[in-house]
């Protein structure tokens, strides 16, 4: 995405051919009400190599945020899943992030911060994502409520979300408990920013606890999104695609039973 959108180089000018469906797509979203997440998925990358300038990557999204600083609904999540990075480097990156969108002019939105490892709630502590991050300042807010840290977790073996079982019927709110006390401990606000299981008896019921869990910890967590939907996703096994996605008939009551 971010290649898209400023295809020469970070500090470069946009491709208002690209973008202008984009700013179409969130205009649509956001005029019903609903919140639109800007939320590159790049891995800390930019063609295919790891960003190593936060001045650089700081400036991509000063432009990129200059063009929504009026739209409140609008949310910035600074990148999808940095791994195999160095912790200093994720911070930076995500510092920068948080300082040039509010140089921009977007100064009341939200924003997403993701850590290393591909964000994962369970290994929060273990990657070292939580010691990194959890001194990050939004200039604008010194409170850091406008901050919210995303966290991704998937139920199977590995947690890479790419198989239908889990592990059990009580994984889900096991592998976050680590990142809940985390948040606890350091006054910080999560979002589950994704989740997602096969459509299974334990699956179900480790979603539902997983979901639950957050529910007990509103405090702490603030949001949950489950991946993934869309008709380009065609049958995969997760897929909330209205009304053909494989999880789409098990799992909206699901979530729907929590709001």
């Amino acid at each position: 995405m971010m290649e898209r959108i400023i295809p020469d180089k970070l500090t470069g000018t946009i491709n208002e051919t690209y973008f202008s469906g984009l700013e179409d797509l969130v205009k649509d979203v956001t005029s019903k009400g609903s919140y639109a997440v800007i939320d590159p998925h790049n891995y800390g990358r930019y063609y295919g190599n790891i960003i190593t300038s936060s001045a650089d990557f700081g400036a991509w999204w000063k432009t990129v945020a200059a063009r929504f600083k009026d739209n409140d609904k609008v949310i910035f999540d600074t990148n999808n899943e940095y791994h195999d990075m160095d912790n200093t480097l994720v911070h930076d990156l995500n510092q920068a992030a948080i300082t040039n969108i509010r140089a921009a002019g977007a100064t009341k939105q939200n924003i997403f911060i993701e850590g290393n490892s591909y964000s994962g709630a369970w290994h929060w502590i273990e990657s070292g994502s939580g010691d990194a991050l959890k001194n990050l300042t939004d200039p604008s807010d010194s409170t850091g409520k406008l901050l919210f840290y995303e966290m991704h977790q998937y139920l199977d073996t590995d947690g890479s979300g790419t198989n239908e079982a889990c592990v059990s019927s009580t994984i889900g709110a096991e592998r976050l408990a680590v990142a809940t006390k985390w948040l606890k401990d350091n006054n910080k606000q999560g979002v589950l920013g994704e989740i997602g299981a096969g459509v299974n008896t334990q699956c179900e019921t480790a979603v539902k606890g997983a979901i639950q869990h957050l529910a007990d910890n509103s405090e702490q967590w603030r949001g949950v999104l489950w991946w993934a939907a869309g008709p380009w996703w065609a049958d995969y096994m997760y897929s909330m695609e209205p009304t053909t996605g494989k999880a789409y008939g098990t799992y909206l009551p699901i979530l729907k039973s929590f709001i």
